[in-house]
């Protein structure tokens, strides 16, 4: 609650009840000033004991800090479940499969540069339909009689 208050501000607040007050009525100060915030905090728990059992038991587990977006951002997105941000981040990375896809191609070039430093280069046009293309010696011979 007083996370942020220094030492020199508390010094001075404590100075400035005693100059106000004095010494006679700042006991009975303190004393007035706690038992209004044990009010305050018994009637905000008393208000959240209500909502919570008019949402029912489903919503045991709600809690009213969730209602603030940074902390609901910080328990439902950043928390170390595996789908936080980090999981987010590794699932929109295009490199893992952009290194699978050019380890196939380095493998397919790899496989042609092998397989033709053992036949030797091939001779002539390379053509990508079916029976067309490459060294006559490849084609099939007809034989006129078969048919």
């Amino acid at each position: 609650m007083f996370s942020d208050v220094g030492v020199l501000e508390l010094a001075t607040l404590v100075v400035l009840a005693l100059v106000l007050y004095g010494p006679d009525k700042l006991p009975e100060a303190i004393r007035t000033v706690s038992a209004v915030i044990r009010k305050f905090r018994e009637f905000s728990e008393s208000a959240k004991r209500d909502v919570r059992d008019g949402l029912g038991p489903e919503f045991e587990d709600f809690e009213f800090e969730d209602l603030n977006p940074r902390t609901f951002v910080r328990k439902h997105v950043l928390d170390g479940d595996g789908m936080g941000l980090e999981g987010i981040r590794n699932a929109l990375d295009p490199r893992p499969e952009l290194k699978e896809a050019l380890d196939s191609v380095r493998d397919v070039a790899d496989a042609g540069a092998a397989r033709e430093s053992l036949t030797g280069p091939r001779e002539g046009p390379v053509s990508l339909r079916k029976g067309v293309g490459g060294p006559a010696a490849e084609r099939p011979t007809v034989d006129p009689d078969a048919t």
